[in-house]
């Protein structure tokens, strides 16, 4: 009688269990596996002791390690995002470890407690170019390029309304400007191969489609992506089955129908002709013109840096993913071994610019696993002006790093169309994490600017920073990289500039 009454107690506590996890919004795995969702967090709670004797240490999983989603999901959640007892970091013996040297001595610096971290460009995206809607981007850190079809529904609408709150951009992707891009946030338009929103029947671009989509949301600058990190100079295949009356509506393509994603752009053939098509878009939107690209034969870019020499015609911004890249489905060939990694790809784009004195008239943004504090500050004393973070952003609402994107049973409903685990996601709940991790991201590069001396990232320079190789030697990220006396640093004129920004 006694084990019967105990049996019917634990049947009950676990039936209520599950009823309060399936109705709670805070954890969307608890959501989508109740009672079955808490192993994880107990494992995760655990997971240090288990890993410090059998398993990996803090610094060895792969994207991401557990420290840097630690710091994350910390971050995120307004919690305590220091590290104790000293660095898990081999300094004594890795190779390519990046340092900041800090400055004993500096001169007027920004508030470093300001909640909103306000950290706006040094640049005016389009302003060189006379552009007729060129603005001053409020935040060096910002979404980037995930479409609606590869992530959710509930996860686009909590990154949106996160930008929102946040003050950032976010990028739609090339899968087209959808609904849930419509929360309040700033966009950047994505054009891919597919024209998805802005296309004919035939696949075709179309200029009075775009028109339609940029007048009707807040759409402030137009980015045609060549390729990305994850896959580039590959096409895609959405199958029919995922083509939903939804899907098929916003990206302007027939219900149930396979649609296949060309690997290259079918409105332009060379450089020539696709600077005729940056200048025509943005002519007839007077919204500012990128590009976006993975980096792989450098003929192309200093084929454009030297047409854009001319003063004629010219891309607003560049953004430069790494090789690294990748927030959804890719052949394992193409994630591993195509295209350079960020800080390789980038520098050898920058540089072309640079040896034609054009670098403070375009804005350069990165984008390649730089949501973090430290790959950041690589990245801007590189010479990057913005970054764009995506599977960081992941983190922040959710993701756990399951690497279920390409399946689509993310166990979060953040990489995925499945309506079951996508309600697991509250984006009300998730956007605000969202935004509270983008702006400590924007603190952070506060106290690193500060710590080197500097008001603004953007200050800091090449030589600020050295790679090391254990203990044996270092180089400055100029020598390392090959960048030249001025390289990387902003011109007098925008340095003088954003430090009056950010201190007056």
């Amino acid at each position: 009688m006694q084990a019967r009454k105990i049996g019917a107690a634990a049947a009950t506590a676990v039936a209520l269990l599950a009823a309060r996890d399936l109705v709670q919004k805070k954890h969307a795995l608890l959501r989508n596996f109740p009672v079955l969702g808490h192993a994880r967090y107990l494992l995760e709670t655990i997971g240090p002791e288990l890993r410090q004797y059998i398993v990996t240490s803090n610094e060895e999983e792969r994207p991401f390690s557990r420290d840097q989603r630690t710091w994350i999901y910390a971050s995120a959640k307004e919690e305590n995002n220091y590290f104790g007892f000293g660095t898990e970091v081999d300094v004594e013996h890795v190779q390519g470890h990046a340092y900041l040297k800090q400055r004993t001595f500096a001169g007027k610096l920004p508030d470093a407690h300001d909640p909103k971290a306000p950290l706006p460009s040094a640049k005016v995206l389009g302003g060189p170019r006379g552009r007729a809607k060129a603005f001053r981007p409020a935040s060096v850190v910002n979404i980037s390029a995930m479409s609606f079809g590869s992530l959710s529904g509930a996860a686009i609408t909590a990154l949106n309304k996160g930008a929102a709150e946040a003050g950032v951009m976010h990028n739609t992707g090339e899968g087209g400007l959808s609904p849930y891009h419509r929360q309040g946030g700033d966009l950047v338009l994505q054009l891919g191969t597919a024209y998805f929103g802005c296309r004919d029947e035939d696949g075709t671009f179309n200029l009075d489609k775009l028109k339609d989509v940029v007048a009707g949301a807040p759409v402030r600058a137009i980015e045609i992506k060549l390729s990305q990190g994850a896959k580039p100079g590959l096409g895609g295949m959405l199958p029919g089955a995922k083509v939903t009356p939804e899907i098929a509506r916003i990206r302007g393509i027939p219900v149930g129908q396979d649609c296949a994603s060309p690997s290259r752009h079918s409105a332009f053939h060379d450089v020539d002709s696709m600077l005729d098509f940056v200048e025509l878009i943005a002519t007839e939107t007077g919204l500012p013109v990128g590009i976006k690209s993975a980096v792989g034969e450098m003929g192309f870019w200093q084929e454009l840096a030297a047409l854009m020499e001319r003063g004629d015609r010219g891309v607003d911004f560049v953004t430069v993913d790494g090789g690294e890249g990748g927030t959804g489905a890719a052949p394992r060939m193409f994630a591993d071994s195509v295209s350079l990694p960020f800080r390789m790809g980038f520098s050898r784009v920058y540089g072309t610019f640079a040896e034609l004195g054009l670098t403070d008239d375009l804005t350069f943004i990165g984008s390649g696993k730089l949501g973090l504090p430290e790959n950041a500050a690589v990245a801007f004393a590189l010479g990057a002006d913005m970054i764009n973070v995506a599977r960081e952003a992941m983190l922040s609402i959710g993701c756990i790093q399951a690497q279920k994107c390409h399946t689509d049973k993310c166990p979060t409903g953040i990489a995925t169309q499945n309506a079951w685990l996508a309600r697991g996601l509250d984006p009300a709940s998730k956007s605000t994490r969202a935004a509270v991790y983008l702006r400590t991201l924007r603190k952070e590069l506060l106290k690193v600017s500060s710590a080197v001396g500097v008001a603004h990232p953007s200050l800091i320079t090449a030589d600020d920073i050295e790679i090391l190789n254990g203990d044996y030697e270092a180089r400055t990220l100029a020598a390392v990289y090959g960048y030249k006396e001025g390289w990387g640093a902003l011109g007098p004129e925008l340095a003088a500039g954003v430090t009056s920004l950010m201190t007056d």
